[in-house]
């Protein structure tokens, strides 16, 4: 057998009458890069949701992060609010939660509220130009403040973003955080801010004393009023009756009439005595009936003038002594107030709030914001995690389609 011919397949036509098959070109090392291209292509084609929905955003805010936003600077203080005398009611009732809400701790979210306030930001303008401070020229134009004599209601919104005040129920510190975009502004901000604090707890100390006082201070003015209306009414009681002391006279007419009444007494059992044995016409005796009967008109008009008749004491000496109490009462109504109103004093002094400073505003040497690198990994990260469950969703919908 000189060779091997292939046999052509049952039913095939003659090779003579099929049609030439196309040359084909060797694969050369010239062509790698033309595959490499092509699949980058295709890589790129299948990928290009995820660029467009994932990386894209996340290389904006990178720009945005790195390239265009501003530093900014914040200073921090601490400081919390102390009464002069400890608040009541510690040991087991505070184990218990049972001791009632603290003053100093109402007084701490009072000021917190207040250095939140518009009241606060007006405070502050006196001393700082707050809309210089968050225009500087190299805040960045998405975190400043952009209108030059902006709105009340807009310039207090911009610096509630940038200060913050937080209260810690545990410890009672308050912390105080300012943000600007140079670090003597931050300092000084904060510095402002805290004397403002300062200042209004004054003001709530000197308006609680002035509180506490004014009901006592009243009361020891009617108690006043009460004694000098009670002496007027007694000197004008002892001037229609022509009697500086009526308690005396009406002591000294007891004293009288009981005098003549022991003096008639005598008489009378001397007469007795002397009427058994002596005549009643003799002239002894006769000048005792005489004496006896003196004695009787004298004490008889004795107790006239003590009672029994318009004129008598008795009447008089009722109405003194009822104004005399109402003078008692209302002297002893004068110690109580004046007792009160040194109570009420004291009081308000040993429970004065002050503001301790524990921490001062510092004076920041580098840039604590924009958390760059924080922002840019939670967008990446977020937009990942929303592109895996919109891939899930819908290789589901495909599935379940097919």
């Amino acid at each position: 057998m000189d060779g091997y011919a292939p046999t052509a397949e049952p039913g095939a036509p003659p090779a003579a009458d099929r049609p030439p098959r196309p040359a084909t070109r060797a694969w050369t090392p010239a062509d790698a890069p033309d595959l490499r291209r092509q699949s980058w292509r295709e890589r790129l084609k299948a990928s290009r949701v995820f660029l467009l929905l994932v990386v894209l955003p996340t290389l904006l805010v990178a720009g945005f992060e790195y390239l265009v936003a501003a530093d900014q600077y914040e200073s921090e203080a601490h400081f919390v609010l102390r009464g002069a005398q400890p608040s009541s009611g510690g040991g087991l009732s505070q184990m218990l939660g049972l001791g009632g809400s603290n003053p100093t701790t109402t007084e701490a979210h009072g000021v917190g509220d207040y250095l939140l306030s518009h009241d606060a930001v007006a405070a502050t303008q006196r001393t700082l130009d707050l809309p210089a401070l968050f225009r500087r020229p190299e805040a960045d134009p998405v975190t400043r403040l952009w209108p030059a004599n902006p709105q009340p209601e807009t310039l207090l919104k911009y610096y509630r973003r940038q200060v913050d005040v937080r209260f810690d129920s545990e410890t009672g510190i308050t912390t105080l955080s300012v943000r600007t975009f140079r670090p003597t502004d931050a300092h000084d901000l904060a510095e402002t801010l805290l004397r403002l604090g300062e200042a209004r707890i004054n003001t709530l100390n000197q308006r609680s004393l002035e509180n506490g006082l004014s009901v006592a201070r009243r009361q020891l003015a009617e108690a006043e009023a009460g004694i000098a209306d009670s002496q007027s009414t007694i000197t004008g009681f002892r001037q229609a009756a022509r009697d500086i002391d009526p308690e005396r006279t009406g002591a000294a007419q007891i004293a009288l009439t009981s005098g003549l009444m022991q003096q008639l007494a005598q008489a009378r059992g001397q007469l007795a005595s002397m009427g058994r044995s002596v005549s009643p016409i003799s002239p002894q005796y006769v000048a005792l009936a005489d004496q006896v009967r003196g004695l009787e008109a004298q004490a008889a008009a004795a107790q006239a003038r003590l009672a029994g008749s318009a004129g008598s004491i008795a009447p008089g000496l009722g109405t003194y002594e009822g104004l005399k109490l109402r003078q008692q009462f209302a002297a002893k109504r004068y110690d109580l107030a004046a007792q009160a109103l040194a109570t009420a004093r004291e009081r308000s002094l040993t429970q004065q709030i002050f503001l301790v400073r524990v921490v001062e505003p510092n004076l920041p040497g580098k840039a604590l914001y924009p958390k760059r690198l924080t922002t840019v990994a939670t967008v990446f990260f977020c937009l990942l995690l929303t592109y895996a469950v919109g891939w899930l969703i819908l290789a589901g919908v495909r599935e379940h389609a097919g």
